[in-house]
């Protein structure tokens, strides 16, 4: 599973997505996921990301790690490591513990 098939398995129906929308950004060797939704109080159009999960790619140690926002707006490791990104989208997908999705 790449990040587009993965995205596309977990994007809500296209009738909603101006509500809420699932997207992602690749920033360095990182690849975070966000849900996009409009601000509470902004101007119309204007929407906020909300941080899901951030996989990053530890080149040093070929090996990825897997990190999920807590209430503190902190990134915290959730598997101490990941062999491969596809395993890392399978664990967000299955989200046993509601850490990335409620």
């Amino acid at each position: 599973m790449d990040v587009a098939a993965f995205m596309e398995e977990r994007r809500p129906p296209p009738e909603i997505r101006e509500q809420v929308d699932l997207q992602w950004r690749l920033e360095g060797q990182s690849v975070f996921l966000f849900e996009v939704r409009p601000r509470w109080r902004g101007q119309p159009g204007e929407t906020r990301d909300i941080p899901v999960a951030k996989v990053t790619y530890v080149r040093k140690h070929d090996i990825w790690k897997l990190y999920w926002m807590r209430s503190d707006l902190k990134w915290h490791d959730c598997e101490p490591t990941v062999p491969s990104l596809h395993t890392a989208l399978v664990l967000v997908s299955e989200d046993e513990n509601g850490c990335f999705f409620g």
